[in-house]
């Protein structure tokens, strides 16, 4: 796993390294790139925040964004705009960028952004790790537990259940309690919530 960093794009070496210079200072690991077609070269592999212009030659940060969403790199995204380019920091957003600062930015605003988009990565990557799990869990049940748990998923009572699957109400209670086993679920309410964060229900 890639160490996550701030990934500084701007083709402004002077504000580039400016805006490197700073996020150091405040032990944020950077990677600088002269331009948005430097980024997508290793884009696939890296980790971290994107802190992008939104006024570039060549590729702007808004054709960025969407390069990236074609390219799956769930990156979140922070650009920074003049004020006459808000309207396409505006556009940016609706293509999934996180944020956007518009020029002159205090230091402060810029740090709390670029902390906060590192929290939400973790808080993503974390997410997704207790979706593969939980994932895994499901995998695990033979088809007739994961009919018995699909009824308990829809709220139907065990009788119910028994009646659809045409089987004796302690024949559902057995596999129910597999199910409730196999998921490490303690309650219907855990199961519920590792279903829906597994995308199952």
């Amino acid at each position: 796993m890639p160490e996550p960093k701030a990934h500084v794009i701007d083709d402004d070496e002077g504000a580039r390294d400016s805006l490197a210079f700073l996020l150091s200072t405040a032990d944020v690991p950077v990677e600088t790139y002269p331009g948005a077609g430097a980024f997508l070269q290793v884009a696939r592999d890296a980790a971290g925040v994107v802190v992008t212009d939104v006024r570039m030659p060549e590729m702007d940060g808004l054709e960025l964004v969407r390069r990236l969403n074609v390219l799956g790199v769930a990156l979140p995204i922070i650009v920074v705009t003049g004020h006459a380019d808000v309207p396409l920091a505006v556009e940016a957003m609706k293509a999934g960028v996180l944020d956007f600062i518009e020029k002159p930015y205090d230091d402060d605003t810029m740090l709390d952004a670029v902390r906060a988009a590192l929290v939400r990565l973790d808080e993503v990557q974390a997410r997704e790790i207790q979706q593969t799990e939980f994932r895994r869990r499901f995998e695990g049940l033979t088809p007739r537990e994961r009919q018995v748990m699909e009824g308990l998923l829809v709220g139907k009572a065990n009788k119910v259940i028994a009646f659809d699957l045409d089987i004796s109400q302690r024949t559902v209670e057995i596999y129910r309690a597999h199910v409730m086993t196999k998921t490490q679920s303690k309650s219907l309410s855990e199961l519920v919530r590792m279903a829906i964060l597994a995308g199952i229900a």
